[in-house]
């Protein structure tokens, strides 16, 4: 008899993405929102999951439910409120990067506590992007997780900061959010251009150290087309990019980031434990290429096609067998 699969549960915004094409085509509207993106990647790679979220009461907060019902995604109960969906326009250009302009509301469930049941039977807990930042919620969000790792069975923090200055403006605040959030998580993931970000002053290298520094056990940055590095306090490696023909970056981050924590919650699976984990032991440099590049790879097919559309188990393979000439 298999064992239970080690369950993961994500907390941030959901909204709707606005893709308007570099082409003038009439524009076209898909479920998004980075922790969305990234429950409905583990759902999709078998991973059990629940998304503590924050949707409308209206035609597009059902198709966001709906898409997250379809993957298997457990939505939080008192994450549908009665007020107008978030959305996120999306402007492509030529070479399928886009700019984004947003319309948010961002709060947490009204009495969510770390024993409800959504919580209380994740191993894994991931926060990120708006809703680590945005208030109301952002501020119970640091909350909830510092009761979370004070408690007597602390989950491992995964955090993604997935900065948009054009909504976190103040950036002396967004740094020392990012640093209370990194201070309690025992993974951090970012890309270059977020770290170029919040630290500018510091080179990606001294930036990756820092952060380190802030007791997180595993930093990986992206680097877009040339792959990722991976980082533990004594262990630094780059795994190279995947060529695909790029339909569009929607959701590539998310998606290596789903499988990033799709790979450590097999590791719980197989009995590595917690804290070897949360302090980046469990890692040598062969566990790091094979995470790395099953990451970058999630992320080279989400990329080569259009919108946040993250691969299944099947199309993935074993996470374990994912050489860059495989």
């Amino acid at each position: 008899m298999s064992l239970p699969l080690t369950a993961v549960t994500a907390i941030g915004e959901s909204l709707i993405d606005v893709i308007v094409g570099s082409d003038g085509a009439p524009s076209t509207e898909h479920p998004g929102g980075s922790p969305m993106n990234i429950a409905l990647g583990l759902a999709r790679l078998n991973r059990p999951v629940a998304l503590v979220t924050h949707i409308g009461n209206d035609a597009r907060g059902a198709s966001i439910a709906e898409h997250l019902r379809e993957a298997g995604v457990t939505l939080a109960v008192g994450s549908i409120r009665d007020e107008p969906s978030s959305t996120a326009t999306a402007y492509l250009r030529s070479d399928g990067s886009a700019e984004y302009v947003f319309d948010l509301r961002w709060s947490l469930p009204l009495g969510l506590s770390i024993d409800d049941a959504v919580l209380a039977g994740s191993e894994l807990v991931h926060v990120g992007s708006i809703g680590a930042f945005l208030e109301p919620g952002g501020s119970n969000v640091v909350s909830l997780l510092t009761q979370l790792v004070d408690s007597e069975h602390s989950p491992l923090i995964c955090f993604d900061p997935n900065m948009r200055p054009s909504i976190v403006t103040d950036h002396e605040a967004a740094l020392a959010r990012f640093e209370q959030i990194a201070s309690l998580s025992a993974f951090v993931k970012l890309s270059d251009e977020d770290a170029e970000w919040l630290y500018p002053e510091l080179g990606l290298e001294a930036a990756i150290e820092h952060i380190l520094r802030l007791g997180v056990g595993l930093v990986t940055v992206t680097l877009g087309s040339a792959g990722a590095l991976l980082a533990t306090r004594s262990l630094r490696l780059t795994v190279p990019g995947v060529s695909v023909e790029v339909a569009d970056t929607i959701g590539a981050g998310d998606s290596f980031m789903s499988a990033l924590i799709d790979f450590i919650a097999r590791l719980r699976d197989e009995g590595v434990s917690p804290d070897a984990l949360r302090r980046g032991q469990a890692f040598d440099a062969a566990l790091l290429t094979d995470i790395g590049m099953y990451a970058v790879r999630c992320a080279a097919i989400t990329v080569s096609r259009p919108g946040a559309n993250p691969p299944t188990r099947s199309e993935i393979g074993d996470p374990r067998r994912q050489s860059p000439a495989s």
